[in-house]
């Protein structure tokens, strides 16, 4: 079986590689398209909504280019790009997205793999090609006005702070809303989603909590995002759907660490796509591959694959390199390399749960440096409960029951993992593997690492799990592992 294993990991290895070297980046004309010149104000007062698009829309009507972006604070509301334009920050431009709700539409996207209405992200671009958002810039997102916020992730004097500031406390005084609108959605259950159920004025009475994904391409091809730092999203951070040929590089994504929903880049049903040498610190996963949920994802059935990541550091996260939880169009074909975790509540995070369905498969994973790591190390754990990795302080963590149930096109699985050279200093555990009765998860190589962590590993409902190597470093002892579970 070993052999097995290492021939599978030798292929997935030669598809990585050809997955990397098809991904087309885009090619951009010189001509550049100064937004000063559409009558841009750069005082944090004038919203420059309509003269950055201007800027926009002449530089895709000429054929493409550069709209450039001088230093200084300039404020907006929501930007529509287009196919053949590189939206481009000089170093210390700040593109400062308003708080003011009111400019933001209501329009259909999609949240958690559902079709869903959402406030209209700051930056999209849908259907286009040839597009890139470059420099050494900030975006921000204005996301501390659309957020709820829990009480145990603030200090005292920053949570007396907010509650001064305006907004709802629920009624145990545990999470603050930024307005009425907000806390009457969240406590609906998907609320958002578009049915014969909800009306317009539905959607209007909850419009605060629809909040927006700070960048949303969907069914774009040859996209770039480099050099840029992007920060306080309201919901996800960046969020690429059905596209292709994705190059994200150098780039810093940065939200509060108490931020709802804060994820870095969450790549959903795309193919051919390399992140490489950025930098992550949010509130949610960093790096995420998704592919749509339960039975939407299911049918629209296009997985998330040949994904490079490489030379990455994660901050504070909840998961550094994370697949799922929605997943049901399937992942394949991912390689991550070279990448440092720090602080991170969990370092591999691979999560789903009955009911989404999808194969995640042909995973290959190496040189990942871990420290300070809250959670576990590695992780795969298919009773996925929808909460935060780490319990707050008072919250309990309950096992879930365990019952053998019927194999579905509801039933998840994960299979042919291939992971190596994993150092760990800090952990809360060093592996945890837990599949279902009924689909166990498969083919798991675990080899060349050490491990330090308060407990060791702990798998169960898996088959052909691998460990070779293995040294596990606990304060009770210290042993190599190398066993076939």
């Amino acid at each position: 079986m070993k052999n097995s294993l290492f021939i599978a990991g030798i292929m997935l290895l030669q598809l990585s590689l050809q997955a990397q070297q098809q991904v087309q980046v885009p090619v951009f004309k010189k001509d550049t398209f100064n937004i000063t010149r559409y009558g841009a104000q750069p005082d944090g007062v004038t919203l420059n909504t309509g003269f950055i698009q201007a800027a926009i829309d002449a530089c895709n009507k000429k054929g493409g280019g550069v709209v450039f972006i001088p230093k200084g604070l300039w404020l907006t509301g929501p930007i529509t790009l287009k196919s053949k334009v590189n939206l481009h920050l000089e170093r210390n431009a700040l593109l400062r997205f308003t708080t003011d709700k009111t400019v933001y539409p209501l329009v259909k996207g999609n949240w958690e793999g559902l079709e869903q209405m959402r406030n209209q992200s700051p930056l999209s671009g849908t259907n286009l090609e040839d597009i890139a958002i470059t420099g050494k810039g900030s975006v921000d997102g204005g996301g501390d006005a659309w957020r709820m916020v829990k009480r145990d992730k603030l200090t005292d004097s920053q949570w007396k702070k907010l509650i001064t500031s305006g907004g709802i406390l629920s009624e145990d005084k545990k999470t603050w809303y930024p307005s009425e609108s907000m806390q009457r959605g969240a406590q609906m259950t998907n609320p958002g989603v578009i049915s014969s159920d909800h009306s317009d004025a539905h959607f209007q009475s909850i419009k605060d909590f629809l909040r927006p994904n700070l960048l949303v391409l969907t069914n774009c091809k040859r996209i770039l995002l480099e050099g840029v730092t992007f920060q306080n999203s309201p919901a996800w951070c960046l969020h690429t759907l059905l596209s292709e040929h994705l190059t994200m590089r150098d780039v810093y994504v940065k939200n509060p660490w108490y931020a709802q929903n804060g994820d870095g880049i969450d790549v959903e049903s795309c193919k051919n796509v390399v992140i490489e040498n950025s930098t992550f610190d949010v509130g949610d996963d960093a790096i995420c591959i998704k592919s749509g949920r339960d039975e939407a994802g299911r049918k629209r059935g296009v997985p998330t694959e040949n994904v490079w990541v490489r030379n990455c550091t994660v901050y504070h996260a909840h998961g550094g390199f994370v697949i799922g939880s929605e997943m049901s169009g399937g992942a394949r074909n991912i390689y991550v390399e070279d990448c440092t975790f720090m602080g991170t509540d969990i370092g591999l995070r691979f999560k789903t749960t009955r009911g989404r369905g999808g194969i995640v498969e042909n995973i290959h994973i190496k040189n990942i440096n871990m420290q300070d790591i809250p959670g576990e190390a590695i992780l795969f754990d298919m009773y996925y409960m929808a909460k935060d990795p780490i319990p707050l302080t008072g919250e309990k963590q309950v096992a879930p029951k365990v019952e053998l149930l019927p194999v579905t096109e509801a039933t998840p699985q994960f299979r042919n993992f291939f992971i190596s050279n994993v150092t760990c200093y800090g952990a809360a555990r060093a592996i945890f593997i837990r599949g279902l009765p009924e689909m166990k998860i498969r083919n798991i190589q675990l080899k060349n690492m050490v491990l330090q962590a308060d407990k060791g590993v702990e798998v169960s409902d898996a088959s052909e799990v691998s460990l070779q190597n293995v040294r596990v470093i606990t304060s009770e002892k210290t042993e190599t592992i190398n066993k076939v579970y």
